[in-house]
């Protein structure tokens, strides 16, 4: 796939601010465990919180392998900053995009499109992760409100988020009937964040437990209808899973241009380490994955501007993104040696926060059973 013009000069334009505002702060945020506000604040004037949302809406009005391009552009520069942008953009405003009211656009999808709000995606719980069918949060209807109560995991931008969407249970019967979905301003009363995660990486990006405890919200806040919550939820994952896929290519990105760099400076037997075959094989083959993986995740964001089914795609894009970026960001690793384990280089740290994409946005084993139930049912790759 060759990009167009709009999406180079996208990218260019992200890739600059990124390289000049994010990438010399990205290890202060990782060793303080900041949350960089004011750096939000200025991705949101570029566009970066709503980029697939309409003007008319807040948003940048692009399409989606636009939202992978700048995805991988500030995942090269932080990988925390990213998983926080793309939550922002899919599920959240995906899903208020998708199936908002008038007034919920109005009220809720443009300001976080233009940035005056960031979003949180509350639907694992500490006993339903990968099967998303087993949570047990509630929402009672009460006259005009509902009553939730129950305990959300791992959620990002949980506490410095101003808005969630909640999946809870509304009834009873198979999953696709019983759960529904809603706005809950994290300002509301009974909205607890209970802990932060202490997480091995991605520090710039807080992950909370969130406790419910009676948190009463008016009835005007359940999107779509009762019982579509399993179907509202389950939007937002195919997004997000190219989202996600894009973000591990620019970690992964991250790792190799500095390993490039590295063997071309350090010597050792007389000479740059980047002469000696092991290490020129080392770097042939993560550039070779990396441009694979690049065009895995363009193509499945492609297909959803096409409006074609993705869904095999997007898993495909996030399988191979993640395990690959691992893998280079171990290899980067080795490549600088003992150096490659101490803070004073940034490799550790890539290798630290891209861990994660094998897990959030589904594992890597529920990528291959989504898969392999589109195989099941096709007679092509």
């Amino acid at each position: 796939m060759i990009l167009s013009d709009e999406q180079q000069q996208v990218r260019d334009a992200v890739a600059d601010f990124c390289r000049n505002e994010i990438a010399p702060r990205s290890a202060q945020w990782d060793r303080e465990q900041t949350f960089p506000k004011e750096i939000h604040r200025q991705l949101a004037e570029l566009g970066c919180y709503g980029v697939m949302v309409p003007q008319e809406y807040g948003g940048a009005g692009l399409d989606a392998v636009c939202l992978a391009l700048i995805l991988e552009e500030i995942g090269a520069a932080d990988g925390g900053t990213s998983t926080a942008i793309s939550v922002n953009n899919c599920p959240v405003c995906s899903i208020l995009m998708a199936f908002g009211n008038e007034a919920q656009k109005r009220d809720w999808l443009t300001p976080l499109a233009r940035g005056e709000m960031l979003g949180a995606f509350c639907l694992t719980e500490p006993q339903a992760g990968s099967n998303a069918a087993e949570i047990k949060t509630s929402a009672k209807r009460d006259g005009d409100h509902y009553i939730l109560n129950g305990v959300k995991q791992f959620i990002t931008s949980g506490k410095n988020g101003q808005v969630a969407i909640v999946i809870a249970v509304t009834g009873s019967g198979k999953p696709s009937v019983r759960m529904s979905a809603f706005i809950v301003p994290t300002n509301t009363p009974g909205y607890v964040v209970a802990r932060l995660e202490e997480k091995i990486g991605q520090h710039s990006s807080d992950t909370a437990q969130i406790i419910f405890e009676n948190c009463r919200i008016p009835a005007a806040y359940r999107i779509g209808e009762e019982g579509q919550g399993y179907k509202i939820a389950l939007s937002g994952l195919e997004g997000g899973r190219i989202g996600i896929a894009a973000q591990s290519l620019g970690m992964a990105r991250a790792a190799f241009e500095a390993s490039l760099a590295y063997a071309k400076e350090r010597e050792a037997f007389g000479q740059p380490i980047f002469q000696h075959q092991a290490v020129q094989f080392r770097l042939a083959d993560m550039a070779t994955q990396l441009a694979a993986a690049r065009q895995m995740v363009w193509h499945a964001a492609s297909l959803k501007d096409a409006g074609q089914p993705c869904l095999k795609e997007a898993a495909m894009a996030k399988l191979y993104a993640s395990e690959i970026a691992e893998r280079i960001c171990s290899e980067a690793i080795q490549i600088f040696g003992g150096y490659g384990v101490v803070k004073d280089f940034p490799v550790e740290r890539y290798y630290r926060d891209v861990r994660v994409c094998q897990i959030y946005e589904g594992t890597s084993d529920v990528q291959k059973i989504l898969i392999a139930r589109a195989l099941a049912n096709s007679t092509t790759a």
